[in-house]
Parts: structure tokens; sequence; C-alpha cells
């Protein structure tokens, strides 16, 4: 009989982050470093203080509320399902748990689901749920069934759903039935632009969505088509769906869905940040055109993908469709033919932390997911397509089990943020193409409890700072680390951020007001008396304090300064003046109305002096 082991689980994972020990004003701690010394390991409690901080400050403003969360988590592919099927019941039964169950694992709360056949497919031959001979059609559906998925796929999604009743759903098809396209093949081709096949690809996807249901795991999500810009894809089911047929696909599912499953929410696009140079040039603005269409009805948002642009294009699209929601739902982690494990743990943690922990959730994505949730020690099975992707866990040869760096980027979201969780204001330095600073994403949970994953981008350890309402405590983190803080008690406080909407700075001081601390202004060399950024308001406005963050370049604040305001631009008068000790400094006026505000430096020092956020609070 072969033994089986879960080898590499976290010693203390079981804690659970809620209740405070004591009535003081505690952080619990979880950290995850990229040589493997702690895995989500908790490290002692860290305590609220009231002392300003001269470290770079995050600043957590729960009163500044952005997307709510739905889930984080991967895929039980048809390899994944295979893998973890097979492992002995109690390896299994203890594999999901580490995955799924929030208090003794990493309560995985969202799962993407391939409808059919993907890539990771560990079948010989690739499938739909209505595949018929070449030559053949079914229009009526008769030969619909999911049997495929009932022997593995379902009984673990229900274990999953059971092992966390809050876990979400998505399904995504990476081809429709061969029969409906226009080179009868589940690998590339398009979709046959025939209104009697659009009718019948909605009443596929709708007859999934129900058979799912019946079989006790109900779909949140669907998306119509994986990647609909990936024209020829390597040896697996895809489909090239430009924006006309989407359109129509959706016009076709929409009224049908909302009868037949009122629960289930669309989402078009489901492709890369930005179209990759493989894919053409056509239908850059691709989902820009989806949801300008008369199809956007029909959809709560769009979902991304993370292998080609940055989580940047999140927030351009939001911006211009502030009513349609962002989910991020794929990602994998990827390793070299020769690249030693160590490098691989090191190299995906430092990168998912940047670009999908953190630069998915500060770009408004209320998911995020990455690809398998389990493969085997040679990245498969898989039929076609990635030969290099990684999962959360890996099944070894003998039957154990790993986990891997995405296990805990993932988790570091998805154990300690609960679904219909918010994100909240937070100062963050880092910039998802790695700047060396620290980068963070704050959380309010619907319990009342806060959460902020911060990393270090630096390969040394960094000193930083965290602040909310009128408490702050000091933190240090090994270099490239990975942590989640949390705390239960609610610091709040007694001033209310003032909106610079429309404002303007000079000298080129934009940086500075951009609301963002991973920008800045700079004054471009040595500190001297007279250097100065100044803000137009845009019309007067009240404030009773003035926060100068010189953000995460050490030494970079003004030694001394003086704070001017005038309502003309030109006569001015000091309100306050002092002494910089760190990198923000926060000015307590009596309350104050101008339209021009003016922060001066009137030492010297060797630093640059800068301004990563300039705020004003009444």
């Amino acid at each position: 009989m072969r033994r089986t082991a879960i080898v590499a689980l976290v010693v203390g994972l079981t804690a659970v982050p809620t209740a405070e020990a004591s009535s003081a004003p505690q952080v619990r701690v979880w950290v995850t470093t990229p040589d493997r010394a702690e895995l989500m390991h908790e490290r002692p409690r860290v305590t609220f203080g009231t002392s300003e901080s001269a470290h770079p400050t995050i600043v957590v403003d729960p009163d500044r509320r952005y997307q709510e969360i739905d889930g984080f988590g991967a895929s039980i592919t048809d390899s994944s399902a295979e893998l973890l099927a097979g492992l002995p019941p109690a390896a299994r039964a203890d594999t999901m748990r580490k995955l799924f169950d929030p208090t003794s694992g990493i309560g995985v709360s969202f799962l993407r689901q391939p409808v059919g056949s993907s890539d990771f497919t560990a079948a010989k031959e690739h499938y739909t749920y209505d595949d018929v001979p070449a030559g053949q059609t079914d229009f009526p559906l008769r030969n619909f069934s999911v049997r495929h998925d009932e022997a593995k796929i379902l009984p673990l999604l229900r274990e999953a759903k059971r092992l966390n009743p809050r876990l979400k759903i998505m399904a995504t098809p990476w081809s429709p039935p061969a029969w409906m396209k226009d080179n009868d093949s589940l690998v590339g081709g398009k979709l046959k632009d025939d209104p009697k096949v659009y009718d019948a690809y909605a009443r596929y996807l709708v007859k999934f969505v129900q058979a799912y249901a019946r079989a006790g795991v109900p779909v949140d999500f669907l998306s119509v088509q994986n990647e609909p810009q990936n024209r020829k894809p390597d040896a697996y089911p895809g489909t090239d769906m430009p924006v006309a047929a989407q359109i129509k696909v959706i016009e076709a599912l929409g009224p049908k869905l909302r009868t037949a499953s009122p629960r289930t929410k669309i989402l078009g696009y489901d492709h890369n940040w930005a179209t990759h140079p493989n894919d053409g040039t056509a239908e850059a603005d691709y989902p820009y055109q989806i949801l300008n269409s008369k199809a956007a009805k029909w959809l709560a948002g769009t979902a991304y993908h993370c292998y080609y642009g940055d989580p940047s294009a999140q927030t351009a699209l939001r911006d211009a469709f502030p009513d349609k929601g962002i989910w991020f739902t794929e990602c994998s982690g990827s390793k070299g033919a020769t690249d030693p494990p160590a490098k691989v743990f090191s190299d995906t943690l430092r990168w998912h932390a940047r670009n999908v922990v953190l630069g998915t959730t500060r770009n408004w994505a209320r998911s995020a997911v990455n690809w398998n949730i389990a493969l085997d020690s040679t990245g498969g099975p898989h039929n076609g397509g990635c030969g290099t992707c990684t999962g959360l866990v890996t099944v070894q040869p003998g039957g154990s089990v790993v986990t891997d760096a995405e296990y805990y980027t993932i988790g570091h979201l998805s154990k300690f943020v609960k679904p219909g969780a918010r994100r909240i204001a937070s100062t963050s330095f880092g910039t998802t193409g790695w700047n060396g600073q620290i980068m963070d994403a704050a959380f309010r949970n619907p319990d009342g409890s806060t959460a902020l994953v911060v990393h270090n981008e630096n390969d040394d350890p960094r000193t930083f700072a965290v602040n909310a309402g009128d408490r702050t405590f000091e933190y240090t983190l090994p270099g490239g680390a990975l942590a989640t803080f949390t705390w239960t008690t609610q610091h709040r406080s007694k001033l209310d951020l003032v909106p610079l909407t429309g404002a303007t700075a000079s000298p080129d001081g934009a940086l500075a007001i951009d609301d963002d601390a991973s920008t800045r202004w700079s004054n471009g060399g040595a500190q001297a008396p007279g250097q100065y950024l100044q803000v137009d308001l845009g019309r007067r406005k009240d404030f009773r304090r003035v926060a100068v963050d010189s953000g995460g370049n050490l030494g970079d604040y003004a030694r001394t300064w003086e704070l001017s305001v005038s309502d003309n631009g030109t006569s001015w008068r000091a309100i306050a003046s002092g002494a910089g000790v760190g990198q923000l400094t926060n000015i307590d006026v009596r309350r104050t109305s101008a339209r021009y505000v003016r922060i001066t430096s009137t030492g010297t020092a060797s630093n640059w002096w800068s301004i990563a956020d300039f705020r004003l609070y009444n």
C-alpha cells in the first residue's frame, strides 16, 4: 500500500482570524516568505499605539469604499479533478479541507469552471456536452448531457461547497460543440453566423446552468467564451469570437438565462488586460465595444486575464463604465524546464503578489482567480496548450500533495477577506511592474473586521507603519514577503477626506494630487528654502488638516516647512509652520476656508523633496 501525505502545509493555519485575545487594539499577522521559511505563518501579535511614525505610512480609511468582493480561488479543471479524485480518500479529504475550509484551510471562495473541455483535460479526446458525429447537428439538443462531469468534477464541486458554503461558481466555455462552428472542430474556427446557431448555443449554455443546479452546484457567473481573441489555440478547444458574434450570443442568452436562472450573471470578454500581439490588432477595444453595445444590458460586467498588459486596464474600463463590475478570472503561474523549485516558488510569489493579489484588487476586481487548482509534477495532465503551468497544489508521483506559491498568494486573500467584503482606501507605494516599495490593499469584512494585505517588493527588509484613525503600528517585513494583517477594533478618524476632484497643482504637481502614492512630485534636487507645491482646489473648500506624504523614498520630506493659503492665488497668509520628522507630516490647523493651498520648504537638506500624496481633511 503506497503511503500518502500532505506536506508543506501551514503550521498554525487552523487559527481563525476573528476574535481578539483581549480588548487591547491588537493586530494578528500572517507571513509568507519567498524562501519558504514562513508559509502563512502566524507571527506574534502587534499592538496599535498612539505615536506617529517616521516610516512610510499606510493610511487605512474605511470611510472610502470601493468594490464588493465575490471571492478568490482557481479552477477544478478536468485535469485537477482527475488528480484530486485519484488520491486515496483520506488524502483527498485532507487536501480539500486545506483548500476550501475557511478555518483549517485557506477558504477558497471562487471557482471558475470550464464548460466542457479545455487544454487541461485528462481525457485523450476533447469534448463538449453535445458532441455528435462529423456532419451531423443537434439543434434540439437531444444529446445534451453533463454525464462526463458526474464522475469526478461535480462530486468535488459539491464537496467544495460543503466545506465553504459561501463558495461562488463561474462557468466558461472554451468551445461550443463542433457542429455549431464553421470548421466542425473544437479547436479554432468561429461560431457559424446563423441565428439558429446563436439560439442553439444560448440554449446549450442555459441547459448547462440548469444541469449544474440540479446537481447541487448553482452557477453564479457565466461568460460566453474563454479568450475570444485567441484565434489559433495550440491543439486545444478555442473559438475566435469577434465582438459582433459575442453580442449576438449574449442577446440570445440574456432573456433565456434571466428566466431559467435569475441568479446567474453574464460577464463579457474574459481575456487579457491588453490584446496579445499573437492575437493581432483587430478589436483591441473589445471590452469597450461590448459594453457600448445593446447587449450590455444583459451584462454584469467584464472579466480579465493576466497574460498580456497590466491591471490598470481594469480601472480604465471601470472609469468608462462605472455601473459595470470587473472580475479577474484567470492567471497561471509558470515554470521553465530547468528552473529549480526554489526559483519557481520565489518568482511566482513575488509576481502574483504584485499583479494578482494587489494589482487586480486595487484596480476594481471583485475576484482574483488562478487557473488550475491542482496539477502533477510535470504540469499536467493536459491535452495541448500550456506545458509550463503550475497550480495551487502539486500532486507528486508518490501521492504526496505539495502547496505551491499560488496556494499562499490566493490564501492571503481568501482566508482573511470574506465574500461580501469591501475594499477600502489604503495608501500604497508599490507598483505592479516592481519599484521596490511596499504595496498593499485593505478590506472591510461583513463582520466589521479589517484585513490589510501587504507585499514588500524589495529584496531587503522594509519597515513601514499602518495608521487607522488615531492609531498606528510599525512593522518590518522580510524581502519579497507577503503578509496579511487583521484587526477587529474599528479605528475611525474624526476627520473626513476632502475630495480634490478638479484640483490642479503647480509647478508640475499633478502626481502629488492623483490619489496614488506610487507616483510623486519631486523638486528634483537638494532641498532649499523657497521650494513649494501649490494646489488650486478649484473653489473655496474647508479643511482642518493637511497631510503631506513623501511616500516610500526615505528622507524625502521637508526638514522645515510653512503652510500658506490664498483666495486669489496672489495674496497669501501663513497658517502653520514646523519641522518634518518623517515621511508623513500631518498639519492640523483651525478650520480654514481657502481656494489655494501652498506648502513651502523653509530649510535645507541634501535629500530631494518629494510629495507622493497631498490630502486635505475636514
